[in-house]
C-alpha cells in the first residue's frame, strides 16, 4: 500500500461515520474524502463502506482496514509520545478501561482529572474483554483477578474489589431474611447468565444455591445491579456502593473469597509519559477511600 493519505481518510470515515465528520477531522474538503475512498476501493477491488442516508458503515473489509489503521494510528501516537518525551503538558486522548461496575467510581475521577487538564479527551471503555495495551487500545487498564502477566506491561497493585450479598428492604419484607445461604431455598437470586463466569462471587453463589432459585439472570453487570435495586432478589453489589444505599439490606457478612484484587496496568512504552503518570498519581490519591476492610 503506497498511499497512506487514503488509508488515513478511510480510517477517519469509519471512526466518524460520515464524510463531513472525517473531512472536519482531517481538515480537507469533503470531495477529497470521497475521492480518497473511491481511489482506495478501486485499488483494493473491494467495497470498504456501505453508503446510506445517515452516512457510511464499514463492510467486513472496511472493519479489517479500520482495526489495522487504528492500531497503526495508536502506535504512531505512542511513538510521538516517546519522541516528544517527557514534556510537561497533559493533553490529547486518555484511554482508560475497567469493568463496568467500576463506572460509578471512575466517571467522577475522570471528570475531575479532566477539569484539571482541560486539553485531555477522555475515552472510558468498559466491558469484560481485555483491551490490548500493546496495540494501543488503552493507556491505563484496571483489571481484576490474578496479576496480569502479559509481556511489556507494567502492573501495580491497586485496591481490592469487595462484594457483598444484598437485597432491598422491600424484598426482605416480602420474602424474609434468610439465616444463611444454605437454608435460603425458595429465595430468589440474581446472578450472571453464564454458569462458568469467572467472577469469584458468582462461582460461589452457583455452588451454594439451586439453579432453579436463580430467577433473574443477565450477562450485563449493570442489569444485574439494577435488578437487585429493583427488588428482583438477592444479588451481589459492590460493598462500597451498597453500604451507602439505605434501602439495601446486607444478607450475610461479606466473605474474603468474594473479593478480588484490582491491578493498574500500563504498557511499558507509555508508562512514563506525563499524561499516564499524571493520571495514575491522581487516581491513586482519589481511590484511597475505596478499600473496604
Amino acid at each position: 500500500m503506497d498511499n497512506w493519505d487514503e488509508i488515513k481518510t478511510a480510517y477517519q470515515v469509519a471512526r466518524m461515520g460520515t464524510v463531513s465528520g472525517a473531512a472536519d477531522v482531517l481538515g480537507v474538503h469533503h470531495a477529497t474524502v470521497i475521492r480518497h475512498i473511491d481511489a482506495l476501493e478501486g485499488r483494493l477491488g473491494v467495497k470498504l463502506f456501505q453508503r446510506h442516508a445517515r452516512g457510511y458503515t464499514p463492510t467486513e473489509a472496511g472493519d479489517d482496514l479500520f482495526r489495522v489503521a487504528q492500531a497503526t494510528d495508536d502506535q504512531f501516537s505512542q511513538l510521538a509520545g516517546r519522541i516528544k518525551g517527557r514534556g510537561t503538558e497533559v493533553s490529547g486522548e486518555l484511554v482508560v478501561t475497567s469493568l463496568v461496575n467500576m463506572a460509578p467510581r471512575m466517571a467522577p475521577v475522570l471528570t475531575e482529572f479532566q477539569r484539571l487538564h482541560p486539553d485531555v479527551i477522555v475515552r472510558y471503555l468498559t466491558g469484560e474483554r481485555l483491551f490490548r495495551l500493546e496495540y494501543g487500545e488503552a493507556h491505563v487498564a484496571i483489571r481484576a483477578g490474578n496479576a496480569p502477566d502479559q509481556p511489556d506491561n507494567v502492573v501495580q497493585p491497586f485496591v481490592r474489589q469487595s462484594m457483598g450479598l444484598y437485597a432491598t428492604r422491600g424484598y426482605v419484607d416480602a420474602h424474609g431474611h434468610p439465616e444463611d445461604i444454605a437454608t435460603a431455598k425458595g429465595h430468589r437470586f440474581v446472578s450472571h447468565d453464564v454458569a462458568d463466569n469467572r467472577a469469584p462471587f458468582h462461582k460461589w453463589l452457583r455452588s451454594q444455591v439451586a439453579e432453579s432459585d436463580i430467577t433473574f439472570r443477565s450477562t450485563d453487570v449493570r442489569a444485574l445491579e439494577q435488578a437487585v435495586l429493583a427488588g428482583a432478589g438477592i444479588g451481589f453489589l459492590s460493598v462500597l456502593e451498597a453500604r451507602a444505599n439505605p434501602d439495601l439490606v446486607e444478607i450475610t457478612t461479606p466473605r474474603e473469597d468474594w473479593s478480588a484484587p484490582l491491578w493498574l496496568v500500563t504498557h511499558v512504552d507509555l508508562h512514563r509519559t506525563n499524561k499516564v503518570q499524571a493520571f495514575l498519581t491522581f487516581l491513586k490519591e482519589r481511590s484511597k477511600g475505596w478499600q473496604v476492610l
